[in-house]
């Protein structure tokens, strides 16, 4: 039986700025996600273009040993995110396809807010790559706000 499917790209309320242990925890909490987050989002970008994700393919596209791969991807299947089949492709279930179309909604979002305060593109996809992870609901949503305003 699968193993139940956590949903690592929910957070909980933002805490209030005066709790420094809470706000401390928050940040634990989500850089605790990004490796899953940034693994799920670069799966489904290389099934996208080239038809599966191989573990090599993997590596070269976070940076990352092979090994390192490997592992993770263990821990992703422990958390319902991927399937595997030896010596085939890595495959994302159904949660892995929701987190990574997540991930990529958040970070297209931010990329495309910074670009609109005038940061050259190069500078916001680097920059975006950092702060994805770490926006709330809140300040996503007041993001959505900003760009869905008609530009003067």
């Amino acid at each position: 039986m699968p193993a139940k499917a956590k949903t690592p790209a929910r957070r909980k309320k933002t805490p209030p700025a005066g709790d420094t242990a809470a706000i401390q925890r928050h940040t634990r909490r989500a850089h605790a996600q990004e490796r899953a987050q940034d693994y799920v989002e670069a799966i489904a970008d290389l099934i996208a273009e080239h038809g599966e994700a191989r573990a090599t393919d993997i590596a070269k596209s976070l940076g990352v040993t092979h090994v390192t791969v490997i592992r993770t991807v263990q821990r992703l299947q422990r958390e319902g995110l991927v399937t595997t089949r030896p010596y085939r492709s890595i495959f994302l279930t159904g949660s892995g396809n929701t987190l990574a179309a997540r991930a990529k909604e958040r970070h297209e979002k931010v990329v495309a807010f910074l670009q609109a305060l005038g940061v050259p593109a190069r500078a916001a996809r680097i920059d975006a790559e950092g702060i994805e992870h770490h926006v709330g609901p809140e300040t996503l949503a007041a993001i959505e706000r900003f760009l869905a305003k008609p530009k003067r």
